[in-house]
């Protein structure tokens, strides 16, 4: 189970304005509250969306939502402020489902690697084997002078865009909410 001791970041989209405006209600991602739903979800997939990675979003509720790897996380989110986003990977192993690859990569949310927390305990609530962490961490950050997103790779945080030096710390919506510690 996924240990947390304080509050609770939730994101804001902060991707492209069209993608928000084209969400209509109800089309947000198949909410997976449970390892039925899961079953229902897995067993209506196609073989060949098996083969990649899906979107997924953990809700404001704490509830895991899932969709095609080529939908927006905004979609699948219903426009909505989510706790975690990402790309996630299924295997089956013998008899049960578990989670092969997850990561934060969603450049719609940015999420920082801290989400692993509400992830974690998604994944955990329907009874989903999953790994420790993230398999691939995504690490954002806001520029302070440009305003532009960056992924920060090998540790390297300097802007790609103006060649400023990046914040150590996540700050890509600086309006981001903290939420009280997570229910038990």
């Amino acid at each position: 189970m996924a240990d947390v001791a304080g509050p609770v970041r939730s994101y804001r989209y902060v991707g492209p304005l069209e993608l928000k405006a084209a969400v209509r209600p109800g089309g947000g991602g198949c909410r997976i509250a449970s390892a039925g739903d899961f079953d229902g979800w897995i067993g209506e997939q196609p073989a060949a969306e098996l083969a990649e990675p899906f979107t997924f979003v953990v809700d404001t509720d704490r509830v895991l939502r899932l969709a095609p790897r080529r939908s927006e996380h905004v979609a699948c989110a219903g426009g909505g402020t989510v706790l975690g986003a990402g790309e996630i990977s299924f295997t089956r192993d013998a008899d049960r489902w578990a989670v092969s690859e997850v990561s934060n990569q969603s450049t719609g949310y940015c999420p920082d690697v801290s989400s692993w927390v509400e992830v974690a305990r998604a994944l955990d609530a329907v009874g989903l084997e999953r790994p420790s962490s993230f398999t691939h961490e995504v690490v954002f950050r806001r520029c302070l002078d440009c305003q532009e997103h960056n992924i920060v790779r090998e540790d390297d945080f300097v802007c790609v865009f103006c060649g400023s030096d990046l914040p150590a710390v996540w700050n890509v919506d600086p309006t981001g909410t903290r939420m009280g510690p997570p229910a038990p």
